[in-house]
């Protein structure tokens, strides 16, 4: 099954240790020690027992002695004794409090000392009955934001982001194969067309002895609770109580069943009302003739949809919207694909809070075959992410111009992510921007301003000459932190007045812009641009989710910068600075 979920336990204990640590006030550092090492240990591409076997468990970075004797005392026993002493000197249930957007530790040690605060029905009851604005330092507005937050958490609890359950659906079609219980397999529903966060995760398969294949399926070393068993069909509960099915079907309507069972619901019901239209009949096992009842194609989603007089339709748009009208007309459009995208423009290095060196990441590209990468550390403002300096970034530009000789068959971009300050300047000097290739600029602090003031700060960045890509724009975390509030399309509207591109950030749990708002961008004429915003060398694979967020929004690869060629990319930014 591939790395096993023990790499996800021990990243979980050491968050919730950083979690205690925190509202017990202990020293930035020590939390942020256990945090980095949670954030790698979840990452790592093998299980970490491996590594304690081979006894590598320095080479995770972020590991030292002290985490390596934990991690240790884990595998060996199942617990780590400071987790433990936490537990029994902290409720757990102030951790369930932090996870609402606005709570930090402060504020929940406040409600638990004051009002025995100690889980989320709890704090709705006091916010709404305004028992919170009784204690110090908190006001109206404040209980106003935590019911919001609350709220959030609810509409976004249950389901799973697309970033999980994709390479989690991956694991289980490569084990079915692996097993050799199914020919074919594929995750279906949600998943299939890529949405952001998905509800339960639809396996799709061919099997020549169905019974083996649910007997393996069932069987499955990440499985907690089998919901039913059946000669065709089976449910399970794996890690993190997610409910996959497994459908196992005839290979002749295997097509019929992919296409039934990717919907989405809304794209069924017009493809059916045409194919009545036509005298047919479309459902889960083919596309039959009305009258006759024949079957007339099923066995591949080409050829269901050849049957009613359309071409194939990628799944990313299949919404119910104009899709299926565009197909009629032989209008849609051709969508950018993995392959068309030459570079990563938003990486962190060992310079700021990034894990790997400028040279391994350049190979790691070049490994990928991307032709450049955009080095973007964050500065000074994000002292907490080490931030680099004036002189740092000089510094930093020297390394890559030495490193631009050395390594041949990818070029390294030098850049910057710069934080917006509160006053919409950038905390770094004009003098030093000009040096770049490419400026990123991007919000990390102060998401609760008033949206006009939020908006403001955005403006003013965009307005200035140097930066040219406006990065993860609406600040949103999937299941942890809601969008904040900005005059969206003020920001478009001055992003294409001083042609400055949009960023879809990559990481799983941002995908930010989503594809809704990507979508607008595109039809307001502002270019896009796709960022992993790696933190280390795992995370320039997470390319593909800002491709799927581009399928979504309908791009083409002319509407991205990662589709330009090097010569044409460095161009298009010097005459945005009128270069």
């Amino acid at each position: 099954m591939g790395v096993r979920t023990l790499n996800k336990e021990i990243a979980r204990i050491f968050n919730e240790i950083a979690d205690f640590l925190e509202i017990k006030g202990e020293l930035s550092f020590k939390i942020n020690a256990y945090r980095r090492a949670a954030q790698n240990i979840e990452n790592l591409s093998k299980d970490i027992s491996e590594l304690f076997k081979e006894n590598k468990l320095h080479t995770i970075p972020g590991v030292g002695k002290e985490l390596a004797e934990k991690i240790k005392q884990f595998i060996e026993t199942g617990k780590v004794k400071k987790h433990e002493e936490l537990k029994a000197e902290i409720p757990v249930g102030l951790l369930e409090i932090m996870r609402v957007p606005g709570v930090g530790p402060k504020k929940a040690k406040l409600f638990y000392e004051k009002l025995k605060i100690d889980s989320i029905d709890k704090l709705e009851e006091a916010a709404r009955s305004h028992k919170l604005s009784t204690l110090p330092g908190i006001q109206k507005k404040t209980e106003e934001n935590i019911l919001k937050g609350i709220e959030f958490l609810k509409k976004s609890s249950g389901r799973i982001p697309l970033g999980r359950a994709l390479p989690l659906s991956q694991r289980i079609i490569e084990y079915l194969l692996e097993k050799k219980v199914v020919e074919r397999a594929e995750a279906c529903g949600s998943i299939r067309r890529r949405k952001e966060t998905i509800g339960d995760i639809d396996i799709l398969g061919i099997s020549s002895d169905p019974e083996k294949a649910m007997e393996a399926f069932t069987k499955m070393e990440i499985v907690k609770e089998v919901l039913a068993k059946g000669t065709t069909k089976s449910s399970v509960i794996v890690e993190d109580n997610i409910q996959v099915d497994l459908r196992i079907v005839d290979k002749d309507s295997f097509g019929a069943a992919l296409q039934y069972f990717t919907g989405s619901k809304e794209h069924n019901i017009k493809l059916r009302e045409l194919a009545v239209k036509k005298g047919l009949k479309i459902n889960e096992y083919g596309v039959f003739d009305l009258k006759t009842d024949k079957k007339i194609a099923g066995k591949d989603e080409e050829e269901v949809y050849k049957a009613i007089g359309l071409p194939w339709i990628p799944p990313e748009i299949r919404e119910g919207g104009e899709e299926i009208e565009l197909a009629l007309q032989g209008n849609l459009p051709e969508l950018v694909e993995l392959k068309d995208i030459k570079g990563d423009l938003h990486i962190h290095s060992k310079w700021s809070d990034g894990t790997a060196s400028i040279e391994e990441i350049a190979t790691c590209a070049k490994e990928m075959g991307l032709k450049y990468v955009l080095i973007a550390d964050h500065t000074k403002g994000l002292g907490v992410a080490g931030g680099l300096n004036e002189e740092e970034i000089s510094e930093q530009i020297k390394e890559i111009d030495s490193l631009n000789k050395k390594i041949k068959g990818v070029r390294i971009l030098k850049g910057i992510e710069a934080n917006i300050q509160n006053d919409g300047s950038l905390d770094v000097s004009d003098e030093v921007l000009k040096s770049l290739d490419i400026v990123i600029a991007s919000i990390h602090h102060g998401f609760k301003n008033p949206p006009d003031v939020l908006t403001r700060r955005m403006l003013r960045a965009i307005e200035n000459p140097y930066v040219g890509i406006i990065a993860h724009p609406t600040g949103r975390i999937l299941g942890e932190r809601d969008a904040y509030e900005i005059d969206i399309d003020e920001v478009m509207a001055t992003c294409k007045k001083n042609g400055v591109a949009l960023e879809i950030n990559a990481y799983p749990l941002r995908l930010d812009l989503n594809d809704v708002l990507s979508r607008r961008a595109m039809e307001k004429g502002i270019m896009l641009s796709i960022g992993t915003d790696a933190h280390q060398i795992d995370q320039l694979a997470y390319l593909p989710y800002g491709v799927y967020v581009a399928r979504r929004a309908w791009l083409r690869k002319d509407h991205l910068l990662n589709c330009m060629e090097l010569d044409e990319l460095l161009r298009y930014f010097k005459k945005k600075r009128g270069n």
